[in-house]
């Protein structure tokens, strides 16, 4: 967005040679914060601010969207970053140039669905518990996420870490094992359903993402989901 902003003002960019295209106004969703003297959460902030891009934004417009749909749950997150992206990329929608960066690997499939869209990832290599971030752009969907090697890089103690690691293996393997079949007269009852609905958004988190008043507000609808399945 910087270079695009320079090379229109003409301006020299930082590259040996680029060829940039003219826009006509350049939008941007990036950053989360609570504005708390107007009362409004992370997510409002964000949404009002989508909300103007979609309304004001043109095919001749660029776009850079950075977690949208992550100050809420899980489902409901993903399905308006997927809305948005896919109105953003439609031609006979918006159709505008858009870097759309997302922890929702299932959008990844919308690059076989949708004309125009390119995954593209940071490359990373790993060994044992190490991270190291090459700092290239390359073809393709990122496979994971590193929170855990992020935090191990912030600082977090080794023994958090540790039951970081054990709590992910037993999520991911809770992720992967087939959902057994009920029998037809059993039926899931709602406090299943809601607890069933917690551990989903558990193994969907992203804590790398998160601000850390973000991690308490999920800390607090969780337990609230919780809550309310005790007392129904």
């Amino acid at each position: 967005a910087l270079m695009v902003l320079m090379a229109q003002m003409g301006s020299f960019v930082p590259a040996r040679a680029a060829r940039i295209g003219v826009v006509d106004r350049i939008f941007t969703r990036i950053g989360a914060s609570d504005d708390l003297a107007s009362g409004q959460s992370t997510f409002m902030g964000e949404m009002q601010e989508v909300a103007e891009l979609l309304k004001h934004a043109t095919s001749r417009s660029l776009l850079i969207l950075d977690e949208i749909g992550r100050g809420t749950s899980t489902y409901d997150g993903m399905s308006i970053a997927r809305a948005v992206l896919e109105w953003c990329a439609d031609p006979k929608r918006l159709g505008a140039k858009t870097l759309f960066a997302t922890h929702y690997h299932e959008l990844t499939v919308l690059e076989g669905e949708l004309p125009g869209v390119k995954n593209f990832n940071i490359a990373a290599r790993k060994k044992k518990d190490e991270i190291l971030f090459l700092r290239k752009i390359v073809p393709g969907g990122a496979d994971r996420s590193y929170g855990i090697e992020v935090a191990k890089l912030a600082g977090i103690p080794e023994k958090v870490l540790k039951r970081a690691r054990t709590i992910l293996t037993e999520l991911e393997s809770q992720s992967d094992r087939p959902r057994r079949e009920s029998a037809p007269q059993e039926q899931m009852t709602l406090g299943n359903a809601r607890e069933e609905e917690v551990l989903d958004a558990l193994r969907r988190s992203h804590p790398d993402a998160l601000t850390p008043l973000e991690a308490m507000q999920l800390l607090y609808e969780l337990k609230k989901t919780l809550k309310g399945s005790l007392n129904s």
